[in-house]
């Protein structure tokens, strides 16, 4: 009975007394290495890690006088069921946490598809896109999308054009058919981009067209913004 009893309770000291204050420091070590050490993670963590090694020292002084452990002191259960809670929270963190990190690059790159693809596509069309009665208006759709360095370089063609298409009263239109990511980077990206274009003018039959573009974006403070619009078939 008294070999039954010491293994009991070297089972309880290793368990409650070992392992648990181990499993919680181990955890908070791995929060702040998924966080890349924040300066706050660092001062809460550090603060965190020496509250378990005050009780793991508070357990050595209570052994070394009462020849009892949190584990082996059948008085407190109420402080190992408080203890294998906050254990379980910090366990429960780190999981959270590490879902977090591990699976934001994937829903970023989600993200940032959209955002390009969309952001092509809109650009596109609006650079196919004239009506005589508003002829800046298609030219400012797109120069919004552009790129600060790139709008005055990509405002003059569109502006020559336009006004070539003013004289002779055509409108045109244009519909995106598809876009498709071609490359993406954390700060690049390349769509093309298939539109399906329509020029009227007064007298003629409207005149069908098929227009494949190769979209350059780059990302500025988090917004995607297109750097240049070339059709895919140049050289």
């Amino acid at each position: 009975m008294r070999n039954m009893a010491r293994s009991r309770n070297l089972a309880r000291v290793a368990v409650w007394d070992v392992v648990v204050p181990l499993v919680g420091i181990a955890a908070l070590l791995t929060i702040g290495v998924m966080l890349g050490w924040p300066v706050w993670w660092v001062s809460a963590g550090s603060m965190l890690c020496l509250l378990v090694v005050q009780a793991v020292v508070v357990n050595v002084v209570l052994f070394r006088r009462d020849s009892v452990t949190l584990g082996t002191d059948d008085d407190a259960p109420g402080l190992r069921l408080a203890m294998i809670g906050l254990c379980t929270a910090v366990l429960v963190a780190t999981v959270a946490v590490g879902y977090g990190r591990w699976t934001e690059p994937d829903r970023q790159f989600t993200r940032d598809s959209a955002d390009v693809v969309r952001i092509a596509g809109d650009a596109s069309a609006a650079t196919a896109t004239f009506t005589p009665m508003d002829p800046s208006g298609a030219i400012e759709r797109a120069v919004s999308l552009m790129a600060p360095d790139r709008a005055d370089a990509f405002r003059g063609p569109l502006e020559r054009a336009t006004a070539d298409m003013a004289k002779r009263n055509v409108t045109a239109s244009a519909q995106v058919v598809s876009a498709g990511l071609e490359m993406l980077s954390p700060s690049v990206a390349s769509v093309a981009v298939v539109l399906r274009g329509t020029q009227s003018t007064p007298g003629q039959p409207p005149v069908n067209s098929v227009l494949a573009l190769r979209v350059s974006l780059s990302k500025h403070d988090d917004r995607w913004l297109v750097d240049d619009v070339q059709p895919i078939n140049s050289r």
